[in-house]
């Protein structure tokens, strides 16, 4: 397919199209959760994600074999890559990251996993962040889930202070989904690059970061320390 760019303003970017496609993209980090293979049964994948699939019938692009973080790999700059436990072995040495999702509520238990795990470039520590995550348990984000695979915002926030991402800086998300990696980099003053080849979820992505563009954004020019709004903001703007 050929990609579609839609830039929705000056330091947000949104690609329709098969990230394989566009790659390489110039960017200063790539924070991002890949599809790893849940389609691809070796191991009779048991994990909320195959669930999702195996209950609902829900296809993800890409998904029906194992994960090449290659392309990504290339790109030579700090990544974060969510279900990297699935694909270590084509991975160099990382650190991890972990998503508790009980928020130390031992006694609950899911149907899903209980945490979720991310590889860090240039660390070797393990970092753990409590969000509790699950159906109508979800106390701390309001609204439904919009993708399979979606993230909370804090938690991409968290990701991106982890790999010392700075202000200013452009993140990359090559499997973009709803849009969750762009709406933390608005959020901390970060610049975004998404790329989705689902249409569904490329729409998805670009109302919430419509939505959350119209809060106001960063002055990257002056350097501003808080959001400003933005009264030149107009969604939409295909290139």
């Amino acid at each position: 397919m050929e990609p579609v760019v839609v830039r929705l303003s000056d330091s947000v970017t949104i690609i329709h199209g098969d990230c394989r496609d566009v790659l390489p993209v110039e960017c200063d980090a790539v924070v991002t959760d890949p599809p790893y293979g849940i389609a691809h049964k070796s191991g009779g994948g048991t994990g909320g994600k195959w669930n999702f699939v195996r209950h609902q019938g829900v296809t993800i692009a890409g998904d029906s074999g194992p994960f090449d973080p290659a392309p990504i790999l290339a790109l030579g700059v700090p990544w974060v890559l969510w279900g990297a436990n699935f694909y270590s072995d084509r991975l160099p040495g990382c650190g991890w990251l972990v998503w508790d999702k009980r928020e130390g509520i031992e006694d609950m238990e899911f149907n899903r996993s209980d945490s979720e795990l991310a590889g860090q470039s240039g660390s070797k520590t393990v970092k753990t962040f409590r969000h509790l995550w699950h159906g109508i348990c979800r106390a701390t984000e309001v609204g439904s889930h919009l993708h399979p695979t979606q993230k909370p915002v804090a938690l991409m926030e968290w990701c991106m202070d982890q790999a010392k991402v700075p202000q200013g800086a452009t993140v990359l998300d090559p499997y973009m989904g709803s849009g969750t990696t762009g709406i933390a980099c608005i959020r901390t003053g970060r610049k975004f690059i998404g790329i989705e080849i689902d249409a569904g979820h490329f729409e998805t992505a670009r109302k919430r970061i419509e939505a959350e563009l119209m809060q106001g954004t960063f002055d990257f020019s002056g350097g501003a320390s808080a959001p400003t709004h933005n009264p030149n903001f107009q969604a939409g703007g295909t290139l």
